[in-house]
């Protein structure tokens, strides 16, 4: 890396869906000012807080929320976000002209945005972050596939954080024959890196994803695991101004954690029950893991994972309304994360060269 990327000011934008975008985005930030570049943070909701929390020292900008309303009910997902579609491209195009007004003021010389479809410009390099090029939506996958990749296609660059072809993560959604943009494999990403440490947690929740469902799914964890006798923490995933910590009998539920006391947690777990959305998954393989999945109901790509993992013979998976504590019985039957001999990452400083 040049001596030219000196104090270059860099956007960095997940999209507020979970906290799972906000978190692949960490070691980028990391990697960003190792390589004297000034990354300046921008989003809405959660995914913001949580960079705040855990990059206090760098300027930010709250971009327009999407105001996405989630279904109760999985199978009606789907259509909820189609009827949602002119709210959201109305959101995306106010967010491209907060993102020029940013450019404008801050003198940017680069956007790394974290599928966030407005966060863009033609001034400068931006770049696309995803795993999803083919776009799961049961009968209308190639429909949502076609509009995400031309999406896609006014990007620069789209950098997929997963190894190609046989050793992939992410299967069939992050390979594709052909996409009308520059594709970079920049292997998985993680803020995590594995440890060994005395296992005296015997199942850690990592809660995650949008409303109403995180919510639903703590409520019925927190029932099942009250009548569990081993010792279990509950991370709530939700950011709030400071953390707060719940002991209940033999679980403990904390509302929030930061990159160094959750990856504490991890080294310290026997189980990890979780989604199974891409951004846990890349975190699990880096921590080298066992894991138990609980798919957000209506998510295919969730189901589709869970799915793929289960038949690989990593981990298992039950749908939201069929969890039991009797479902992790079979744990002993999965191999876990990180037992497959993968390629290495190709996430190195010389991707930040576009911005030069």
């Amino acid at each position: 890396m040049s001596g030219g990327s000196k104090h270059k000011k860099i956007l960095v934008a997940p999209l507020n869906w979970g906290l799972g975008h906000a978190a692949r985005c960490i070691p980028l930030i990391r990697t960003l000012l190792s390589c004297n570049f000034e990354p300046v943070l921008a989003g809405d909701g959660p995914p913001l807080a949580l960079l705040k929390k855990e990059f206090p020292q760098l300027k930010y900008y709250e971009l327009p929320t999407y105001s996405v309303e989630y279904a109760k009910k999985g199978g009606a997902l789907k259509y909820k976000l189609l009827l949602q579609s002119p709210k959201i491209l109305s959101a995306v195009s106010k967010e491209r002209k907060v993102v020029e007004q940013i450019i404008e003021k801050e003198g940017l010389k680069g956007i790394i945005s974290d599928n966030r479809f407005g966060v863009r410009s033609d001034k400068i390099p931006s770049i696309y972050l995803t795993h999803q090029l083919k776009v799961l939506s049961g009968s209308t996958s190639f429909l949502s596939t076609k509009l995400h990749q031309k999406f896609i296609s006014k990007f620069d660059e789209c950098w997929i954080p997963d190894f190609e072809k046989t050793d992939s993560l992410a299967g069939e959604l992050s390979q594709i024959d052909k996409i009308p943009t520059k594709i970079k494999y920049i292997g998985p990403l993680s803020r995590f890196s594995a440890k060994t440490e005395k296992k005296d947690i015997d199942i850690l929740v990592v809660l995650s994803g949008p409303e109403p469902q995180r919510t639903m799914l703590e409520s019925q964890l927190t029932e099942q695991l009250k009548m569990f006798k081993g010792q279990c923490l509950m991370v709530q995933g939700k950011v709030e101004e400071t953390q707060r910590i719940v002991q209940e009998g033999n679980l403990k539920v904390v509302n929030f954690m930061l990159t160094d006391q959750l990856e504490e947690a991890y080294y310290k777990s026997r189980l990890v029950i979780c989604r199974s959305g891409y951004s846990s998954i890349m975190d699990l393989e880096a921590l080298k893991t066992k894991a138990f999945f609980i798919p957000t109901p209506g998510q295919y790509e969730q189901q589709y994972l869970a799915k793929r993992l289960k038949k690989m013979g990593i981990a298992n998976f039950v749908q939201q309304d069929k969890f039991s504590l009797e479902a992790l019985n079979s744990i002993d039957e999965y191999s876990g994360f990180g037992q497959k001999k993968t390629s290495k990452s190709g996430f190195k400083a010389s991707l930040f060269d576009v911005f030069n």
